[in-house]
């Protein structure tokens, strides 16, 4: 491996150092990178499709090498070529993107991990359909995450004397970790960058009819699949089994997931300076945001009974594969969201061009948030068209001009972001998480193009030419 990491990166090399040279010290990287520089980003996406297949041993103990293979990869010719431009753009996605991220879904793990449902609860169709429902609804409120690490857990288990569980978890990712989140910038981290950006805090809720005929067509279909599943399984209830109520211990952790939203919406509201760190404008309100998920978390930890966790199965495993292979995917998303960024300057000039109408928007926006981080490429493209509908417009005047005259494209930006992120295990955080909590629950999950080829294309993007047809043309 460490020979063709030196091959691999004297190839980048050399090409970023002609791209370096022929640009005559151009400042904006996303302006000078080549499409070609995306190479390593997909390479880490093609490696967690295809390793857990084609070789699963290796890949369960050597993830983590693969992921830094590709960061690196990428990494060590990004930063001998442009130099200081490299290493900014690399602190920078680590310390305003990745950090965060990893925190707060640590956090949300963490805290979730202690809440158990105890009692007799069997997965029926209708059972499930509420469990999806209820996990739909909280989504708006406590985030994807949040709703997803609260309540993946007690719905698996209420299903595992079904044999067929791999669609309920699909619907799962479909509904609670993506979809749910639509109404409020709590939901999901494009949304509260809007917020941040001038968005009101309850405009989202122009999604909600979006949301509805999404979730209701998704939610009729699930129940059709699992009712189908059921019958055949011919599952039936033995009457004399001991029923034991239904009650939540480890309750007291819902206050930690409040503080956790609470943090989140302080670091929005208060405004509390700046400050500069290895050459990295931070915010002192996003660190505090960030001391109180950490604080959280530990007090989750202190304060929760190791019989809930152990009861719960709870293993640090789930977040840990988060973090390692994300670490890789933020450093090699890098030249993907610089490009972006760049706009009618980039590489990708003639697809920026070629967006015009809210239907373009909406795919344009969610095909990208299927595989690139969703908060960044929802800014992308209001930037877009704000730049295309008022130009040299302040940031929030932009903004509301946008929503009280243009306001569908908004939403199609909006509802792509939050939507497509369930295309993919990547989309959103909080999918690859429910996936690798299922696997050790020993459900057997589709592989990254399997989940794409079985659930997402055929089932998501139909429904998404339906929203199409119906809201954005």
């Amino acid at each position: 491996m460490k020979k063709a990491l030196s091959l691999m990166a004297l190839f980048f090399l050399s090409s970023f150092a002609f791209s370096a040279e022929t640009t005559h010290g151009a400042e904006r990287l996303g302006e000078v990178l080549p499409l070609w520089s995306v190479l390593p980003f997909v390479g880490i996406l093609l490696s967690i499709a295809i390793f857990p297949l084609a070789a699963p041993e290796f890949w369960h103990h050597h993830f983590g090498k693969v992921s830094a293979f590709w960061g690196l990869l990428f990494a060590i010719p990004f930063v001998i070529a442009f130099k200081h431009g490299a290493i900014h753009s690399l602190l920078d996605i680590y310390l305003l993107d990745y950090i965060p991220f990893i925190l707060l879904l640590w956090a949300l793990f963490t805290v979730a991990g202690g809440i158990l449902l105890r009692g007799t609860l069997k997965g029926t169709p209708e059972v499930n359909v509420i469990f999806l429902l209820l996990g739909t609804f909280l989504s708006s409120w406590i985030g994807t995450t949040g709703s997803a690490m609260v309540l993946i857990r007690p719905f698996i288990r209420a299903n595992m004397h079904r044999k067929h569980k791999q669609h309920m978890i699909v619907f799962f990712i479909f509904l609670v970790a993506n979809i749910g989140g639509s109404l409020t910038p709590l939901g999901d981290p494009p949304l509260f960058l809007g917020f941040l950006h001038g968005v009101p805090f309850f405009w989202t809720f122009h999604l909600l009819p979006h949301m509805l005929v999404e979730s209701l067509f998704l939610l009729g279909l699930f129940y059709l699949i699992d009712r189908h599943y059921y019958k055949k399984e011919e599952i039936t209830v033995n009457e004399e089994e001991e029923k034991i109520p239904l009650r939540i211990v480890g309750a007291h952790n819902f206050l930690f997931l409040l503080g956790i939203v609470g943090g989140v919406l302080l670091s929005g509201y208060w405004k509390a300076g700046n400050f500069t760190f290895l050459g990295v404008k931070l915010t002192v309100q996003d660190q505090v945001r960030n001391l109180i998920l950490i604080a959280m978390g530990i007090l989750s930890l202190i304060t929760t009974k190791k019989q809930i966790r152990q009861e719960n199965e709870f293993t640090w495993f789930p977040i840990k594969e988060v973090a390692i292979l994300f670490a890789g995917i933020f450093a090699t998303m890098v030249p993907a969201l610089a490009i972006l960024r760049a706009g009618e300057h980039g590489a990708l000039a003639g697809l920026i061009r070629s967006i015009k109408e809210p239907a373009h928007y909406f795919w344009a926006t969610g095909s990208l948030s299927s595989f690139l981080d969703n908060a960044p490429t929802y800014l992308t493209f209001l930037n877009s068209a704000l730049g295309k509908f008022f130009p040299g417009v302040a940031g929030h005047q932009a903004v509301h001009s946008l929503i009280a005259t243009k306001k569908v494209y908004l939403e199609a930006i909006s509802a792509g972001a939050v939507f497509m992120g369930a295309n993919t295990y990547i989309g959103n955080a909080p999918n690859f998480m429910v996936k690798s909590i299922a696997e050790e629950y020993g459900i057997e999950m589709p592989s990254f193009f399997g989940y794409m080829l079985k659930y997402s294309i055929p089932i998501l993007v139909t429904s998404f030419l339906g929203i199409t047809l119906i809201f954005f043309l």
